[in-house]
């Protein structure tokens, strides 16, 4: 294309001279600047909202640990206090069985007192009764042998 001196202003089809085209590449490098910057701010926007959204699923499963934490806490607390109490009623339970058998064995330990004292009595005089029968066995094995040499010294003098 030719570049024509007329005195009236450039047409928008021709370049009349370098300033003016160099302000044309500026307007297309602002433009362009124009367009990378918004898809950089777009790109920095989707970032900060990527950060944020990060944040808040960090803070959310913060508060889920929290909560699990206190969840736990509270059932630990609350099985402590069923464990004790049923560990209180378990011992309840055994003094009264271990009373209940000690009653039991109280009553037999008496009975078995009396049955021994019975035995006892009855040990003694069964001693008794052998003694009385040890001392008529020996009177009575004592008496034939003193009659019988009475009896052979009689019969002997008779002779």
């Amino acid at each position: 294309q030719e570049t024509h001196n007329t005195g009236s202003p450039p047409s928008t089809d021709q370049v009349s001279s370098p300033s003016i085209a160099t302000s044309s590449a500026n307007r297309q490098l602002m433009m362009l600047e124009g367009k990378s910057g918004s898809y950089f701010s777009s790109l920095d926007s989707s970032i900060d909202i990527l950060k944020k959204r990060a944040q808040e699923l960090i803070e959310n499963i913060n508060e889920s640990r929290q909560k699990d934490h206190a969840l736990m806490t509270n059932f630990r607390d609350s099985l402590k206090i069923k464990v004790s109490d049923l560990t209180e009623k378990l011992e309840e339970r055994m003094y009264q069985i271990y009373n209940h058998h000690n009653k039991i064995i109280q009553d037999k330990l008496q009975e078995f007192t009396q049955k021994m004292a019975k035995i006892s009595h009855l040990e003694t005089e069964l001693k008794q009764v052998c003694h009385t029968v040890e001392t008529v066995y020996k009177d009575l094995c004592v008496q034939p042998e003193a009659t019988t040499s009475e009896d052979q010294a009689h019969k002997e003098g008779e002779f």
